[in-house]
């Protein structure tokens, strides 16, 4: 069935099954970069100063970096010293640095914007720092980290489509292997952003919604 041009149905649901590596993609770069960002996080307010410096160090040095110079490190740079990964997994580790280390700096300014007397509050009460953390400071950090957490995850999904370039099918390669078959740029590119638009302004809605929710919090406190 044609739709467009040469462009028919086939070529729609070849697009469609992508989106479904691009979530994929997204929700191993997501769930993995929360884990290593989360271990930042508390590196990054430590106590000692030396594990300060080595987070602060590793962030500089991770946001400093274009993702697409990462992804060429884990999937060309690796074979080289004989570990060959597939396309899948070398994206998810590249993604899983970059994301970890915006989402430590995120979660660690969420942290450090709690009043000090809620820390004081926890002193009073006897409790160690972690019990601080896990008890009073994180359930609170919580609601104010994740209108910027969910708006990062926008920046997730369309970062997927830089996978692109090491061979991962997402939706970004999809459509390039559709165009060099029947060659209509203008077409193909279009619906595949219009994809990444059904995908990204759900959650861009959501994460403003909840940051003026959050607003109007702070004015009726």
């Amino acid at each position: 069935m044609t739709l467009w041009g040469s462009f028919t149905l086939t070529h729609l649901l070849y697009l469609v099954s992508a989106i479904g590596w691009t979530l994929v993609l997204s929700a191993l770069a997501f769930v993995l970069g929360s884990v290593a960002g989360f271990g930042v996080m508390l590196a990054r307010i430590s106590p000692r100063a030396w594990l300060r410096w080595l987070a602060m160090g590793y962030i500089e040095c991770i946001q400093g970096i274009p993702l697409l110079i990462l992804l060429f490190i884990v999937y060309f740079g690796l074979s080289v010293y004989g570990y060959s990964l597939p396309a899948l997994v070398a994206a998810g580790l590249a993604m899983m640095v970059y994301v970890s280390a915006y989402l430590g700096d995120i979660w660690r300014g969420c942290i450090e914007a709690m009043p000090r007397p809620q820390w004081e509050a926890a002193e009073c009460l006897a409790f160690g720092r972690w019990q601080t953390l896990r008890l009073v400071i994180i359930p609170q950090a919580l609601r104010l980290a994740l209108p910027p957490t969910v708006g990062f995850g926008v920046q997730i999904i369309k970062m997927t489509s830089l996978a692109s370039v090491i061979g991962f099918v997402e939706l970004t390669r999809a459509g390039q292997i559709i165009n060099n078959t029947i060659f209509q740029p203008f077409l193909i590119f279009s619906v595949v952003g219009a994809f990444y638009f059904l995908l990204c302004w759900p959650l861009s809605r959501w994460s403003e919604s909840m940051e003026k929710k959050l607003h109007v919090a702070h004015r009726q406190a």
